[in-house]
C-alpha cells in the first residue's frame, strides 16, 4: 500500500509538471525521479552523454538495505514506436546489508536463512525499455537488471530492476 501511496504521489507531482512545461519533443538529456521494483524503490539519474548512450545511477533503499548502482546504457530505437526505445548495457554495484537479513524471501534460494550484513560488490547488466512522452517532460523505463555479488554471501541475482518514472529536462 506504501508503494502504491508513491507511486500516486510521484504520478501526481509529474503531471503538474508536465502542464507547466514548454517540452515539445521526445528526446531528452537528463531526467530525475524514482524506480519501484519489488519491496522497495530507488532515487535514479539518467544522463545522456550522446544520442545513444547513457549513464544510470541509482540508490535503492528498501526493509534490507541499501544498493546504490551504476550502469553504462546503449539505447536503440524501435521502429515504428516513436518515443520507445530498448537498452541494454553493463554495470557495477556497492550493497550496504542489514545483518539477519533474510535474502531467501527476496531473491533466490540458494543462499542461507539469516546470513550475515555488511558491504558487497557486484557486477550489473541491464535490459529494457525506455519511453518518452510527447509534449510532456515524463520519461518511463521499465527493465531487468540481474548481478553477480561477490562477499561472503556471492551468487547470481536476478531480482533487481523496476518501473522508473522520471522528470526530464
Amino acid at each position: 500500500m506504501k508503494k502504491l501511496h508513491l507511486a500516486l504521489v510521484c504520478f501526481l507531482f509529474i503531471n503538474v509538471l508536465a502542464a507547466r512545461s514548454q517540452s515539445m519533443d521526445q528526446t531528452y538529456t537528463t531526467a530525475l525521479g524514482v524506480k519501484l521494483w519489488g519491496d522497495g524503490a530507488g532515487i535514479s539519474l539518467k544522463h545522456f552523454i550522446s544520442s545513444n548512450r547513457a549513464l544510470e545511477g541509482i540508490g535503492y533503499f528498501w526493509n534490507g538495505g541499501t544498493r546504490i548502482t551504476g550502469l553504462y546504457e546503449f539505447h536503440f530505437d524501435i521502429v515504428g514506436a516513436p518515443g520507445l526505445k530498448w537498452y541494454v548495457g553493463p554495470g557495477v554495484h556497492v550493497g550496504f546489508y542489514n545483518d539477519g537479513y533474510n535474502r531467501n524471501n527476496n531473491y533466490n534460494n540458494n543462499h542461507n536463512n539469516n546470513y550475515k550484513g555488511g558491504s558487497f560488490v557486484g557486477i550489473d547488466g541491464v535490459l529494457g525499455l525506455d519511453y518518452k512522452f510527447n509534449r510532456a517532460p515524463i520519461n518511463l523505463s521499465l527493465d531487468w537488471q540481474p548481478s553477480i555479488e561477490f562477499g561472503t554471501n556471492r551468487g547470481f541475482y536476478g531480482g533487481w530492476g523496476g518501473l522508473g518514472i522520471r522528470y526530464t529536462f
